[in-house]
């Protein structure tokens, strides 16, 4: 008799397990029913979207300040990784602009600090996943991200100038990287200003015949033309830094050494080695781990918040385009694994690339397989064809970073935030100001901002106030502890301060919480109303606020379900029994 009930509960308990392996591990959702048509397609994406990695890769390990071959090492975890744990079909992770910024201005270009980085933040990443902390991103608001995206863009492409242009010894300051540029204008050197225009001209022409295909004015191609055009104008940053570095080679064969390469990297793959915990200085000072540290500062709050936010924030957008949901706590999980493991094999941070996620959607990838195929792209780059990227001129990966960053400008969000709500204007310039001077500052700066914007909407709700032979109190909002005073202070100068005083029906409709400083509060104004022989009658409360205040067992408590019986009741003088 008790074989029966024992049985279906393991079968409970197994399913349960299942059910939670399977929320951990999203991959055996997929596998079991994986095609073979989606092999074929997971494949052409993966190949397309790593013959964009590579170049990008290098060319962010630059603006991060670290020697070029960091950026290949950082660009391969994130496929294997997100294979098994991402929920998101689009999504590839890997090195980008805001993170390489983010990165220099907290490590400065120090390879093993921006290693350790990367295992702190994944740590900080993968506990707020476990701790389903996901909402604090929340905080962040729009016109933050938009100031914060908009100065990254300015500081990142200018920063590349002096690529462009063959510049050496210009500070890292923006400030100071702005006027010396200019000022050593004269020391150009007239290959790399020659090379660097041609790619950024070839780059910004791809970018529009790629456009111009998915617009009502596309040229009437053949459909295996548009299947070429799209293909060379997807890889373009491949193709232009290999011609370009074709073109170095040849002039270095003969001799003339026009332009600034990369010079010389690490050959084979990164040996898998914990990071590491100190540093030593020039001088042979040991650093502790306490002391990087504490160097990092504000950034080890900022990194894994902007990481966690720019991949999030990718993953919703190609979720709702595709028309399917992603988990975002699982994808926290995820950016915080493959940093921690990341940093196992020299990375530094990652996070979600808008702009491969786009190219790997577009390629039509089925599943977060693809990934694994733009990792392997980006080993046997690292395994092969180091010793080819010596002849990468820096002029080339400038224009590669410079034509990915510009469409992060949004000019016209600011005109958009002037129409709808000015004041939210604030927040955005505070943060595209500051960032100028410390990125993380400006970042910090912005959401301090916002969230005094919010306290003081918080604590100066929308009440409105109408005459009906009694006055007629409307909380436009709800109603939470730092708006007591104020309410207190308009029901007093309005009804209890005035001769005679008068009677106050409020309408708590859109009242759905209520604190224990909310019911102190209202029952010292009851007791005001009760000596100047007046009333105070509620009207409209939600069935949750109601139960609350009954079980503060209030004095002259009274309450009506619409408006219209509350001013009635006050105009009588009539009490409501319970």
């Amino acid at each position: 008799m008790m074989e029966q009930p024992l049985m279906g509960r393991d079968l409970a308990r197994g399913c349960c397990s299942c059910s939670t392996l399977k929320t951990w591990l999203p991959i055996l959702s997929w596998l079991p029913r994986y095609k073979l048509k989606w092999l074929q397609m997971d494949v052409l994406a993966g190949l397309t979207v790593g013959l964009t990695t590579v170049p990008q890769a290098l060319a962010y390990a630059e603006v991060a300040g670290l020697p070029v071959q960091y950026g290949l090492y950082s660009a391969f975890m994130g496929g294997f990784i997100y294979t098994l744990l991402g929920t998101s079909k689009d999504v590839t992770l890997g090195p980008t602009a805001i993170m390489s910024l983010l990165c220099f201005s907290v490590v400065g270009g120090q390879p093993c600090r921006a290693v350790l980085l990367s295992l702190l933040c994944g740590l900080i990443q993968a506990v707020m996943a476990l701790l389903r902390l996901g909402f604090l991103l929340d905080f962040i608001s729009f016109p933050v991200i938009k100031g914060f995206t908009c100065a990254a863009a300015i500081t990142i492409g200018f920063g590349q100038v002096k690529n462009l242009l063959g510049l050496e010894g210009i500070p890292h300051e923006f400030f100071l990287q702005v006027y010396y540029t200019f000022y050593k204008i004269p020391e150009a050197r007239i290959g790399d200003v020659v090379l660097g225009l041609l790619c950024l001209a070839l780059l910004v022409m791809l970018m529009f015949m790629k456009t111009s295909l998915g617009s009502g004015n596309a040229p009437a191609y053949s459909r295996v033309a548009r299947k070429l055009v799209w293909a060379v104008a997807t890889m373009r940053n491949a193709l232009v830094v290999v011609a370009a570095s074709f073109v170095a080679f040849s002039w270095d064969a003969y001799g003339h050494h026009v332009f600034t390469i990369t010079g010389k990297t690490s050959q084979g793959l990164p040996p898998f080695r914990p990071p590491p915990t100190s540093d030593t200085t020039a001088n042979g000072t040991i650093v502790t781990f306490g002391e990087i540290v504490e160097d990092f500062g504000g950034g080890l709050a900022v990194i894994p918040f902007m990481g966690l936010l720019e991949s999030i924030a990718i993953a919703k957008a190609f979720a709702s385009q595709n028309d399917y949901r992603i988990d975002a706590n699982q994808e926290l999980l995820a950016i915080g694994v493959t940093n921690i493991l990341g940093s196992f094999v020299s990375a530094y941070p990652v996070t979600g690339s808008f702009g491969r996620t786009a190219v790997n959607s577009q390629t039509g990838v089925c599943t977060p397989a693809g990934g694994i195929v733009t990792s392997v792209i980006v080993l046997l780059s690292l395994a092969f064809l180091m010793p080819a990227f010596y002849y990468i001129p820096k002029a080339s990966l400038a224009a590669v970073i410079i034509c990915a960053v510009a469409p992060m400008v949004d000019y016209q969000v600011v005109a958009k935030m002037w129409r709808i709500r000015k004041l939210d204007l604030l927040p955005f310039f505070v943060t595209f100001l500051m960032s100028f001077w410390e990125v993380q500052y400006g970042i910090m700066g912005g959401v301090a901002v916002s969230g005094v914007l919010l306290l003081y909407n918080t604590a100066r709700p929308q009440i409105k106030v109408s005459d009906h032979g009694v006055l007629l109190i409307e909380l436009g909002s709800g109603l939470s502890f730092p708006a007591t005073e104020y309410l207190s202070h308009i029901i007093h100068s309005q009804a209890l301060q005035v001769s005679p005083p008068r009677s106050v029906v409020l309408d708590c409709h859109h009242v759905s919480i209520i604190d224990y400083t909310v019911i102190s509060e209202l029952r010292d104004l009851l007791r005001q109303f009760k000596l100047r022989e007046v009333g105070l009658v509620f009207s409209r409360l939600q069935p949750s606020v109601l139960e609350v205040l009954q079980a503060a067992d209030l004095q002259d408590f009274r309450y009506t379900d619409s408006v219209e019986a509350a001013l009635l009741l006050t105009e009588s003088g009539n009490r409501l029994s319970d």
